[in-house]
C-alpha cells in the first residue's frame, strides 16, 4: 500500500487521464450519432447513414481487446505506469486529426477510409487504457478502500460525458450548415489542450507498489496474456459476463437514444442532449457513493443491483423517451444511469480482485475490452439495426434485459471463482490450484 498521499495523486491522475480519453472517445459517438451520416455517409438513407455512422464506432471497438492484450502484456512487463503515458498520448493524436479530415464532399470516399482508420487507432490505444488506469488507483490503495479509490476512474466517465455532451449541446446553438461546415470539429482539435494536462499528471506518478513488489523479487510474468488465459480463463469469463451490462446499456441509454430520440421521436437536438448533460452531473454523485457502499457491505450486492435495474428498467426506459419532452427524457436517462453506475462503480475493485498481480493488467483488459469492445462496442449499431427491422424499441428493450441477466448471472456464479480478502495483501485472487 502507497501513502495516503501517493495513493490519492494516484487515484486524480486516473481520474484525469481516463476523463481525457473517454472524453475523446465520446465526442466520436455524439458526432456519430448526430452528424458524420451527414458529413461522411451523405449518399445514403438517415437512417441507413446512422447505422454506418455507429459501424465506424465499432470499427474501433474490435480494436479495443487487442489494445488490451498488447497493453496488457507491456503492463505487466514493464509496468503500468508507461503504458497510461503510450495510451494518452495515442488517443490524443489520433482525436486531432479527426478534427481534421476532410468530408464526403470535399474528397469522396478517401473521407470514410480515412474515419475508419483513425477510429482503429483510437479503439487500440482506448483497450490498453482502462485497465492501467484502474490499477493505478487500486494498487495505490489502502486494502479496506480499493471500491472507493477504484472509482475514481469511474468518475472520468459522466466527466467526460459532461463536457463532450455540452460541448455539442452549445454547438447545436449554431446554424445547421455552421455546425457541419466548421462546428463539429472543435470539440476534436480542443482535446489536444486537455491530453497535454493528462500528461503532465500522468509523468509525475509514481509506479505501482504491487508491480514494484514483482519486479524486485524477479517474480514477473514473462507471457502474461498467455498465462492468464491459461491459467485464469474462468476469471475471464465471469470478469466479461460482470462487465456486458454496464457497457451495452450505457451505450444505449446513452449514445444510441440520442440519434432514437431526435430522429425517431422528433425531440430538439439540444432537448436529448440536456437531458444527457444532466444525467452524467446525477452520475458523477452516485459512483462514488455506491463505491462507498461496496466497501462497506461487499461488491456484488452493489454489482448484483445495477444488473438487475438495467433487467427491470429496459422496456420503461424507452416509454419515458417516447413521452417526447425534456423531463420524459431526463427521467429516463437518470434511471438508466443509476442501474448502470451501481455496477460501473465497483468494477474496478471487482474485476481487479479476480487476478493476481503478474497477470492483472492483462486479465482485466481482455476481461473488459471482450465487453466493451467486441459486444458493447456494437451496441449502437446493433440498436440501430434492431430498431430499423422492427419500427419499435421492443428488440432493443429484450437485447438489454438478456444482457443484464448475462452480468447478474456472472455475479452470482463468481462466488465459487473469487474470495475477496480485507487485508491488506498483494495478491487479491485466488490462485489456480486453490480455486473449488
Amino acid at each position: 500500500m502507497a501513502s495516503p498521499n501517493i495513493a490519492r495523486r494516484a487515484a486524480l491522475a486516473s481520474l484525469i487521464g481516463t476523463c481525457i480519453e473517454l472524453y475523446d472517445f465520446y465526442i466520436y459517438a455524439t458526432a456519430a450519432a448526430i452528424a458524420f451520416n451527414t458529413l461522411f455517409f451523405p449518399t445514403y438513407d438517415p437512417v441507413v447513414g446512422t447505422l454506418l455512422s455507429f459501424a465506424t464506432f465499432a470499427i474501433g471497438a474490435i480494436m479495443r481487446p487487442l489494445g488490451g492484450m498488447v497493453c496488457g502484456h507491456f503492463g505487466d512487463r514493464i509496468g503500468r505506469k508507461s503504458m497510461l503515458v503510450f495510451t494518452l498520448m495515442t488517443m490524443g493524436v489520433s482525436t486531432f486529426l479527426i478534427g481534421l479530415l476532410p468530408t464526403y464532399s470535399q474528397v469522396g470516399i478517401l473521407a470514410p477510409i480515412m474515419l475508419v482508420i483513425l477510429r482503429t487507432v483510437q479503439g487500440f490505444a482506448f483497450g490498453g487504457e482502462w485497465g492501467g488506469a484502474v490499477l493505478m488507483s487500486v494498487e495505490h490503495a489502502p486494502a479496506a478502500r480499493r471500491g472507493f479509490y477504484g472509482s475514481f476512474t469511474q468518475m472520468g466517465s459522466p466527466i467526460a460525458l459532461f463536457l463532450s455532451t455540452g460541448t455539442f449541446s452549445s454547438l447545436s446553438t449554431l446554424p445547421q450548415d455552421s455546425f457541419l461546415s466548421w462546428g463539429w470539429r472543435i470539440p476534436f482539435l480542443a482535446s489536444a489542450l486537455l491530453v497535454i494536462v493528462g500528461m503532465i499528471m500522468r509523468i509525475g506518478l509514481v509506479e505501482s507498489p504491487e508491480f514494484a513488489a514483482l519486479a524486485e523479487n524477479n517474480e514477473l510474468a514473462k507471457q502474461p496474456v498467455s498465462e492468464v488465459f491459461r491459467d485464469n480463463w474462468r476469471a475471464i469469463l465471469i470478469g466479461t459476463g460482470v462487465v456486458l451490462s454496464t457497457v451495452v446499456a450505457f451505450y444505449v441509454q446513452t449514445l444510441f437514444v440520442v440519434s432514437y430520440a431526435v430522429q425517431s421521436v422528433g425531440i430538439p437536438r439540444q432537448t436529448v442532449l440536456n437531458a444527457v448533460l444532466v444525467g452524467s452531473a446525477f452520475t458523477l454523485i452516485i459512483i462514488p457513493i455506491f463505491a462507498l457502499l461496496s466497501d462497506r457491505f461487499g461488491r456484488k450486492p452493489i454489482a448484483l443491483l445495477g444488473a438487475l435495474m438495467t433487467v427491470g428498467g429496459a422496456f420503461p426506459f424507452f416509454a419515458l423517451v417516447r413521452l417526447g419532452t425534456f423531463e420524459g427524457v431526463t427521467a429516463a436517462v437518470c434511471m438508466a444511469l443509476f442501474g448502470t453506475s451501481a455496477l460501473y462503480a465497483v468494477l474496478p475493485a471487482y474485476v481487479s480482485e479476480l487476478f493476481r498481480p503478474r497477470v492483472r493488467y492483462s486479465g482485466i483488459s481482455i476481461s473488459y475490452n471482450f465487453a466493451s469492445g467486441l459486444i458493447g462496442g456494437f451496441s449502437p449499431a446493433i440498436s440501430a439495426a434492431l430498431f430499423a427491422w422492427a419500427g419499435a424499441t421492443w428488440p432493443i428493450a429484450l437485447y438489454l434485459m438478456g444482457i443484464g441477466c448475462i452480468s447478474a448471472i456472472s455475479l452470482w456464479g463468481g462466488r465459487r471463482f473469487v474470495a475477496q480478502k480485507t487485508e491488506d495483501e498483494p495478491e487479491l485472487a485466488l490462485a489456480p490450484q486453490m480455486r473449488p
